[in-house]
């Protein structure tokens, strides 16, 4: 096929690579460990010396080869909103809109075995010749919540999200106890990169992050009300200095507080979601790889027991320590 030269090889060349990259939705920079595509296949990548990767997939009936650059680790939030957090340059038609070449089919691979830090939900993973990491992580990132079982095509995808880093990612610990008169279980913690809270400059009445700094983070919960194995819960941002979030298990109207529900959901309260085990993923600020925690549910507080008694004390510390002053998460 013969593209032209000059600007109108450029051109053509945009349109050609908005045309697929625009019917993936993925038109402008993704807010992630950025998403790529959805529900692929036959996973591949690879990474030159020139810190360039080739992820080779199938997805949409067709076999894509993705080049993608330009990106590694994260801003910190700036004090004021205007300065974009790193995202990939992402061509989907092999090289030839920022090469003007078929890049793919010459491209020579160096990246090495991965060994780096575990990493959740991970498809592939590798370490190129400076000594920084490539990674794919696959999950059902668009779930709805509060159980409800997915009845758009979109809630059943799995995103394909690529990252890019140097050093240490970004840290997700969360804790367990329980809130007003012990009665609620609770889930809380911070999300930080470099010791400074993850954060943006603000959400929609949906919960959803309005910039590329706020990070969601999506719990799910495992044989709860909602039925055997695991269930989304919830979605929702850190916030504040501290990258703080915290979450209590209550019964929740499916028709208030911005809940995507289904045709035919009525008012009546969903939950309390209390499970055996919980299930928190953050999306990696900047193009840093996605996060997971994983743990037993607490169960009941038991008010003769010394043991509950001693942790919720002292997850109400920790609570306060990670709080410092911040507004939010004010319940013990």
């Amino acid at each position: 096929m013969s593209f032209g030269t000059g600007s109108a090889l450029s051109g053509r060349l945009a349109i050609l690579a908005c045309a697929f990259a625009c019917s993936l939705g993925l038109a402008g920079p993704a807010a992630a460990s950025q998403l790529i595509d959805r529900n692929v296949s036959h996973i591949k990548l690879a990474v030159n010396s020139h810190g360039v990767a080739l992820i080779t997939y199938r997805a949409h009936g067709k076999l894509i080869h993705l080049i993608a650059r330009g990106a590694i680790n994260a801003r910190l939030r700036p004090t004021k909103p205007g300065i974009k957090q790193v995202h990939f340059r992402l061509d989907y038609v092999g090289g030839l809109a920022g090469f003007h070449r078929a890049l793919w089919k010459h491209f020579k691979n160096t990246c090495q075995p991965y060994d780096g830090p575990p990493l959740a939900w991970e498809v592939t993973a590798c370490k190129a010749t400076d000594g920084s990491y490539w990674a794919l992580q696959n999950w059902r990132t668009p779930l709805p919540g509060l159980g409800f079982a997915p009845w758009l095509i979109k809630q059943k995808q799995w995103w394909l999200h690529l990252s890019h880093w140097s050093g240490a990612p970004a840290e997700l610990d969360v804790y367990q106890d329980w809130v007003y008169g012990r009665h609620i279980p609770e889930i809380f913690g911070q999300l930080t990169y470099r010791g400074v809270g993850i954060r943006g400059f603000g959400t929609t009445y949906k919960g959803n992050p309005t910039d590329t700094y706020g990070r969601l983070l999506y719990l799910d919960t495992h044989n709860s009300k909602y039925g055997k194995g695991w269930k989304r819960e919830e979605a929702f941002v850190a916030s504040g200095p501290p990258g703080l979030f915290c979450f209590g298990f209550f019964k929740r109207d499916p028709l208030t507080g911005g809940h995507p529900h289904p045709p035919g959901t009525t008012h009546k309260k969903r939950g309390p979601a209390t499970g055996d085990m919980y299930r928190l993923t953050a999306v990696g600020p900047g193009v840093t790889p996605d996060l997971m925690w994983e743990a037993p549910a607490l169960g009941k507080y038991n008010s003769n027991d010394p043991n509950d008694a001693s942790l919720e004390h002292d997850m109400n510390t920790k609570l306060d320590q990670i709080r410092n002053g911040w507004h939010k998460c004010l319940h013990h």
